[in-house]
């Protein structure tokens, strides 16, 4: 609990440093489905302001998660079509959040489909 809470605390802190225009602007993107657009909006940012790499790197965890989430409940692509792109996302979703246990749980569950069917998981 504490550890949760230094973790949070620390992120608030990296967020007020940011200017909250670039996380906001993303999370908006975000929430219009515009999930490349912020996840190459916060790269940028990332690239350009590497001092608030706490706080660019947990909204691309968030953006990364949005786009595998959008993906997966994308009705109009097949399988084929959506399980290598949502993979790709929740892997970058670990590289942003190496304890994110929803994106490790959606990479078994795809990583175990491709097994189930003896075709190799795309990387």
């Amino acid at each position: 609990m504490i550890r949760k809470f230094l973790l949070l605390s620390t992120l608030a802190g990296a967020l007020l440093a940011l200017d909250p225009k670039v996380v906001t602007e993303a999370q908006a993107m975000t929430k219009a489905g515009k999930h490349t657009e912020a996840i190459a909006l916060l790269e940028g940012a990332l690239k350009t302001s590497p001092k608030d790499a706490v706080a660019i790197k947990a909204a691309l965890a968030s953006a990364n998660l949005a786009l595998g989430d959008a993906t997966m409940a994308n009705e109009q692509l097949p399988p084929r079509g959506k399980y290598p792109v949502a993979l790709r996302a929740y892997r970058k979703v670990l590289e942003f959040d190496k304890t994110n246990k929803k994106a490790a749980q959606n990479i078994a569950a795809i990583e175990g489909i491709y097994k189930s069917m003896g075709r190799p998981v795309p990387q």
